[in-house]
């Protein structure tokens, strides 16, 4: 069994890395003052960003393994794990990290607002790839949000203010995200050709037979995504999600056999479908009609 270590609390953290535990509820550790780091790999009861400037080694991330890029933003959310497991090497890695928890957010406008911040649901081997200027800019919001910490006021403003300071840094983020996704939108110009292409593969080999209809995690996969950040870059490309896209192929799919002559089980049983009446919604939900009354039509 790996050994994981359980942050269930921002300072789980701070103490493991030997870092100051400045709240109980926010943590922002600056790694190029840290004497002795070690690896963790870490199952997070916390929200956190980090903020990488120099780190040569191959993380998990979720399912899979993130390896690093120069100036990668990582989020994780609690109920994700990430890190690398602790070998005991000492080991030098340079960058940042904020680290809060719900309890500071309850009943203030990020409580609500931190589940559209839909770079937290990565969980996968996407990481937010930082510019140089976006660097500087949440280096300071950092910076600035240490500095409260620093100065211990505890009084009835101080968790506004953090509260505060956290909203920025993850707008700036969002803002980031949103960016990077139309980069790769314009740069992956041909997702959407290379998807449909994935789905006629699926059926030329007949994958159908083993494993049902085509899914989103699969194209995903396949395509070397996240379901989650492969969906956002299908709805930048063609305003569907990626399962409406999948299920209007199939329904194309599923016409072209019916005026060949098949019959509707037949037809059903061929593109995937384990009930016949599954297969009968889905194609009256596309069609209009039931797919006996489309092949009748068809004479």
């Amino acid at each position: 069994m790996p050994k994981i270590l359980s942050v269930r609390s921002v300072n789980d953290y701070a103490q493991y890395v030997g870092a100051a535990e400045l709240h109980p509820h926010v943590c922002v550790i600056h790694y190029d003052e840290l004497e002795h780091c070690r690896h963790s790999l870490n199952n997070y009861g916390v929200y956190g960003l980090f903020l990488l400037e120099e780190s040569p080694y191959e993380l998990k991330y979720g399912q899979g393994q993130y390896s690093y890029l120069p100036g990668s933003l990582l989020s994780v959310a609690p109920g994700q794990i990430g890190g690398l497991e602790d070998n005991g090497e000492i080991i030098h890695i340079s960058g940042w990290a904020v680290l809060f928890d719900r309890q500071l957010l309850i009943g203030t406008a990020l409580e609500q607002r931190i589940k559209d911040y839909r770079f937290f649901s990565y969980y996968e081997s996407e990481a937010l790839r930082t510019e140089p200027e976006e660097r500087r800019t949440l280096i300071r919001c950092f910076e600035m949000l240490r500095q409260e910490l620093l100065c211990k006021q505890d009084d009835t403003h101080q968790n506004s203010i953090l509260v505060s300071y956290l909203l920025l840094i993850l707008e700036y983020c969002g803002r980031f995200y949103e960016r990077q996704l139309k980069t790769e939108s314009s740069v992956s110009g041909d997702l959407l050709k290379r998807f449909d292409l994935l789905l006629h593969d699926y059926y030329e080999r007949g994958l159908q037979r083993d494993y049902g209809l085509p899914t989103v995690k699969y194209c995903a996969r396949k395509l070397c995504f996240s379901p989650s950040y492969f969906g956002e870059l299908i709805r930048q490309n063609s305003g569907m999600n990626a399962a409406a896209v999948i299920r209007s192929f199939v329904m194309r799919r599923a016409g072209l056999l019916l005026a060949r002559g098949q019959s509707v089980s037949s037809a059903a049983e061929c593109l995937g479908f384990v009930y016949p009446q599954h297969f009968a919604r889905m194609f009256k939900k596309h069609y209009g009609c039931p797919p006996s009354e489309y092949r009748t039509k068809l004479g």
